[in-house]
């Protein structure tokens, strides 16, 4: 009986039920979270209004070319392995296993981020009850999502980020009418563009520091790589996703940056603790509304917040999953994570990936702020990996499948700017990888200087480590042998 089980586990497959419509709100649901409710007061405290907007117009013009380049291979190549399989065949299976465990782990400390992060929120509501009992609570509600088939789990996820969505433009409207005075008395007109070091606070160090809080704010983009596996239609729906998605969440962010900027002084004491996490429940959104004179609103607006960060975290125990799941298929995981159920998910990689997500009993320990602080910085440093990885991927998979003698015309979707776009973003992201902490490290601070760098070394350790034991066959892909196949995919 145990044979004849497996035998009906190899034939199971995962199941393409993800609409058009899934995939762009799913991109959008895992970009708007935390990093734009809770982050954005930070990056302004520290480098103003100017700043902020300097920093994440630079990091949106490099996602743009990041997602160029996912947009290119992931049509071509759809699969739910998407970076892993991309760093294995067009870099080395050292360099792919790297990125898929890379992958995995960034989006399984985000999901026990998001944990700390909704626990904290819970307490607007009732402070009595301690934050880490909502990280469990929420840890089996998303857990048990998961557990769903692919196409329930994208219908969740978009109206999800329809909530997320509605309340960034309600946000908007409502903003731009506090500028103009016509809602909440006043205006303060252009004075907090000008305020003491305002616009640009600190200069250029100040901008550099913030890029880390900005990266990871548009960290979920990338998602719609790995929905590739599971979308009915790649090759047409991946194209319209790709350019769309991203001039959506530049909208939203540099927008809503904006807005603040106009409302909120850098100097404002509540701002200051944000940045200081002393009060993450102190978002730019809610103080906001709580001067315009809008209480039941800024109750509303924590719970679009813990929407929000349950929508992250459900899309990145989706993507850490599907990743585990590629790895063991692949042999480059245990063969135990690529165990299907009947409805095509698989359910040991989500049980593992969920067992991460008990880090955000680390609210307990560390302290609220503390803790979220920590699991944001080594989470968003592995994102800037992941990107690094896409960018390189595709500069090497283009060229060899023009020296391979096949035409750019045929791939269904063509990044615009090749090869400019992945340079660019390659320069820009290791100048930020490794200039994001410099005040830190001149502080002294050693314990932020760990955290934030900590997952750079684990990656290489990986890559070098699998090198070394399988020795000569993971050598780097040559241009003129890499394998540059597409996969078929008929719409259903």
């Amino acid at each position: 009986m145990g044979m004849t089980a497996a035998s009906a586990s190899e034939e199971r497959r995962l199941r393409r039920g993800l609409k058009s419509r899934h995939l762009q709100m799913i991109a959008i649901g895992g970009a708007i979270g935390t990093g734009l409710f809770l982050g954005s007061g930070g990056t302004i405290s520290q480098a103003g209004p100017g700043g902020a907007l300097l920093a994440y117009a630079a990091i949106g013009i490099m996602v743009l070319f990041v997602m160029q380049s996912l947009g290119e291979m992931s049509t071509h190549l759809p699969v739910a392995g998407s970076f892993h399989t991309y760093g294995t065949k067009y870099v080395s299976p050292s360099f792919g296993f790297a990125m898929g465990w890379n992958y995995w782990f960034n989006w399984a400390i985000t999901l026990a981020a998001e944990l700390v992060a909704a626990g904290v929120i819970m307490s607007f509501w009732l402070p009595d009850v301690p934050s880490w009992i909502w990280a469990a609570v929420f840890l089996i509600l998303l857990a048990g999502l998961n557990f769903l088939s692919a196409k329930a789990f994208g219908e969740g996820e978009f109206w999800f980020a329809a909530i997320k969505v509605t309340a960034v433009l309600s946000f908007l409207v409502l903003g731009v009418l506090m500028i103009f005075g016509i809602l909440g008395g006043t205006s303060p007109g252009m004075s907090n563009w000008t305020t003491g070091e305002a616009p640009f606070v600190g200069g250029w160090m100040s901008v550099i520091s913030v890029f880390m809080i900005a990266g990871f704010s548009f960290q979920g983009t990338e998602l719609v790589g790995v929905t590739a596996g599971e979308s009915e239609n790649p090759r047409k729906d991946m194209p319209r996703a790709i350019r769309t998605v991203f001039w959506r969440i530049m909208l939203f962010y540099i927008g809503a940056i904006a807005v603040i900027g106009f409302l909120l002084p850098y100097t404002d004491p509540s701002l200051l603790a944000s940045a200081n996490n002393e009060d993450i429940t102190a978002s730019p959104f809610t103080l906001v509304f709580e001067r315009a004179g809008i209480a039941v609103a800024a109750g509303m607006m924590n719970a679009v917040i813990l929407t929000a960060i349950l929508s992250a975290g459900n899309s990145g125990l989706y993507a850490s999953t599907r990743m585990l799941y590629a790895m063991a298929k692949e042999g480059t995981a245990p063969r135990l994570f690529a165990r299907l159920n009947e409805r095509g998910v698989p359910v040991m990689a989500l049980l593992a990936t969920a067992m991460i997500g008990l880090f955000g009993f680390l609210t307990e320990i560390m302290g609220d702020g503390g803790a979220y602080t920590w699991l944001m910085n080594v989470s968003g440093l592995s994102g800037f990996i992941v990107w690094v990885g896409i960018a390189w991927c595709h500069f090497r998979f283009r060229r060899a499948y023009v020296r391979q003698g096949h035409n750019v015309a045929d791939l269904p979707y063509q990044a615009p700017l090749f090869p400019i776009g992945p340079v660019i973003a390659l320069i820009m992201l290791i100048v930020v990888i490794i200039g994001q902490n410099v005040q830190a490290i001149v502080n002294g601070q050693l314990l932020q200087v760990a955290s934030a760098y900590a997952g750079l070394p684990a990656f290489l350790l990986l890559w070098v480590i699998h090198r070394i034991v399988t020795g000569r066959r993971s050598r780097m892909a040559a241009l003129d042998d890499m394998d540059v196949e597409g996969l078929e995919i008929k719409a259903s």
